[in-house]
């Protein structure tokens, strides 16, 4: 299972890793769109966006729903929950470690006032 997970969060930074793809998932940080709201501005056709969010929604970080003929599309807070939940792992280990060096420091800064 963890290597599951793992292969999870490789897929979703593979998706991330190209620059329109990333403009496309940042473009729904605003809310849920369509595919044709998501391209207004960018330097690629309304297919080339629709095969980017194919990847984003294979990734897990997207998901779709029907709206009439169109299909709406909006970041998927599991997805993107899941990979926060791996990234704080990182970011626990670093706070940790801040906070064993302000005790050090503070502990080394007591000892020198003596």
């Amino acid at each position: 299972m963890a290597y599951g997970r793992a292969v999870a969060h490789e897929n979703a930074f593979v998706a991330l890793a190209d620059p329109t793809r990333r403009r496309v998932f940042e473009k729904l940080s605003t809310g849920p769109k369509s595919v044709g709201e998501i391209a207004h501005g960018l330097p690629v056709s309304r297919p080339a966006v629709s095969q980017h969010l194919r990847v984003l929604k294979e990734a897990g970080l997207v998901a779709d729903r029907a709206e009439g003929t169109r299909r709406v599309y909006a970041i998927d807070p599991q997805g993107l929950g899941a990979l926060r939940k791996w990234l704080d792992q990182f970011w626990d280990a670093a706070l940790q470690a801040f906070a064993e060096e302000v005790e050090r420091s503070e502990k080394s800064r007591n000892e020198q006032d003596k």
